[in-house]
C-alpha cells in the first residue's frame, strides 16, 4: 500500500471545515480522481497530502511512514509526492529548462548537467523541447501546464497530485494536457487527479472518488460512479454534470455565449457529434424568433440542455416570458422541416404567460429521403 488515509480533518475556523472525515487507501499504480461540487473539501484534500496543510486531526501514512508525525522530513515527502497546480506555479524568472532542472539541483543533489540532459528528455516526451530556452510568460497556458508537469516528474515521484490541471486553460488548450496525463496513466504512474473534466475521469481511472459533506461521500469504479451511483447525491451530481444550462435576462442576450457555452460543454462530455449538430440547429433556428420578441416584452429566456450518453439521446428545453410563439408554426417552412425532423417528438405549451419548448433528439443522422417528404 502507497498510501493510508485515516480519520483526516482539516478546520480552518469552528465554522470553516472542509474536511471532516476522510480516510482512504491507495495502491501503487492506481489513477483516482476527485470529483465533486466546488467547496467539497477536494484541493484541501491534495494540499493535506503534500502537507501544504496541517492536519486539525487524523493521520497520513506514505510508503509506510506517518507524515503527520513531528520528526518526519517534509522535504523528503516532497520529493516523492509530485504536485501539478492549476495555475502552473512556474518561476517567472527562470527558463523551462531551470525551472525543471531546480528540484533536482537542490534537493536532489544532482550535477546541473545531468538534471539538464533529464529536463531535455522530459521536455521531449511531451513535445516541448524547443522550450527549453524560453521563459513561462512566452508560453502558451497549455505549454505552461506541461511544463509544470513535467517539473514535477523531473523528481522522480512515486505519487503525482494534480489540483484541476486543466481549469485556468483556455478549452482549446486543455486536450494537450490532458494527453499527457493520459499517457502516464498508460505508464502506470499512480495519481490523485481533482478534475471537472467527467469523461477523461471515466477513462484513465482505476477509482472514482466523489467527495460531499466533507467526506468521500462515495467511492467506486467509474462505471459505478458515473453509470448505477449508490447514494443521492452522487446520483445527482451525476446528471448535473451532464447538463447545459443557460440564462438570458433583460438586456443580456449573446446568444455567441451561448454558442460557447453549448460547445464546452459538448467537449466536457464528449458529446456525440451528430448531436451536436442537430442542437445546434435547433438553437439557431429557434432563438432568433424568441430574440425577435423582446421588442414585444420578452425579457427572459431559460435554456437547458441534458445528455443521456448511455442512450445516446440529447433532451433540449426552452422557456421564455412574453408573447406566445410556438417555433413549430411560425418561422420559415425549411426552419419547421429541420426542427420536425431533428426533434420529431418536440412539444410547445404555454402556461401563466411562460413558453415552453421541449424536444428529445438522438446521435443518429436523418435520412436525406425523410427531409425531403
Amino acid at each position: 500500500m502507497l498510501l493510508k488515509v485515516e480519520n483526516l480533518r482539516k478546520e480552518f475556523t469552528p465554522e470553516i471545515i472542509p474536511l471532516k472525515d476522510v480516510s482512504c487507501t491507495v495502491e501503487e499504480g492506481e489513477v483516482i480522481s476527485i470529483i465533486g461540487s466546488s467547496g467539497t473539501g477536494k484541493s484541501t484534500f491534495l494540499n493535506l497530502l503534500n502537507r501544504m496543510e496541517v492536519p486539525t486531526s487524523g493521520r497520513i501514512w506514505f510508503e509506510g511512514e506517518d507524515t503527520t508525525d513531528p520528526r518526519y522530513d517534509l522535504n523528503r515527502l516532497r520529493e516523492r509526492m509530485g504536485m501539478v497546480f492549476q495555475s502552473f506555479h512556474l518561476f517567472s524568472h527562470l527558463t523551462i529548462a531551470e525551472n525543471i532542472m531546480l528540484g533536482p539541483v537542490r534537493l536532489k543533489k544532482q550535477n546541473r548537467q545531468e538534471a539538464y540532459n533529464e529536463a531535455m528528455r522530459l521536455l521531449d516526451s511531451v513535445g516541448l523541447r524547443q522550450t527549453a530556452r524560453q521563459y513561462p510568460s512566452e508560453l502558451s497556458g497549455g505549454q505552461q501546464q506541461r511544463a509544470a508537469i513535467v517539473r514535477a516528474l523531473a523528481m522522480n515521484p512515486r505519487v503525482l497530485l494534480f489540483d484541476e490541471p486543466t481549469s485556468a486553460l483556455d478549452p482549446t488548450l486543455v486536450g494537450e494536457v490532458l494527453a499527457v496525463i493520459r499517457n502516464l496513466a498508460h505508464r502506470g504512474i499512480t495519481m490523485l487527479i481533482v478534475t471537472h473534466e467527467m469523461n477523461f475521469a471515466r477513462e484513465v481511472s482505476s477509482r472514482i472518488f466523489y467527495m460531499d459533506e466533507g467526506t468521500i461521500y462515495e467511492e467506486g469504479t467509474p462505471e459505478e460512479i458515473f453509470e448505477h451511483p449508490s447514494r443521492e447525491k452522487t446520483r445527482l451530481f451525476i446528471r448535473r454534470i451532464k447538463t447545459c444550462f443557460w440564462a438570458a435576462e433583460d438586456n443580456d442576450w449573446n446568444m455567441g455565449s451561448f454558442v460557447n457555452e453549448l460547445e464546452h460543454f459538448a467537449r466536457r462530455t464528449l458529446l456525440d457529434p451528430n448531436l451536436f449538430r442537430k442542437v445546434l440547429l435547433l438553437v439557431e433556428e429557434v432563438l432568433p424568433q424568441i430574440v425577435r420578441l423582446r421588442e414585444s416584452g420578452t425579457k427572459s429566456l431559460h435554456v437547458s440542455v441534458e445528455y443521456m450518453e448511455k442512450e445516446n439521446e440529447g433532451m433540449v428545453e426552452l422557456a421564455w416570458d412574453g408573447e406566445p410563439v410556438n417555433p413549430l408554426q411560425s418561422g420559415d417552412e425549411l426552419s419547421r422541416v429541420l426542427i420536425h425532423h431533428s426533434f420529431p417528438d418536440a412539444v410547445y405549451t404555454r402556461e401563466k404567460e411562460i413558453n415552453h419548448f421541449s424536444g428529445r433528439t438522438s446521435g443518429s443522422r436523418p435520412r436525406v429521403a425523410d427531409l425531403l417528404k
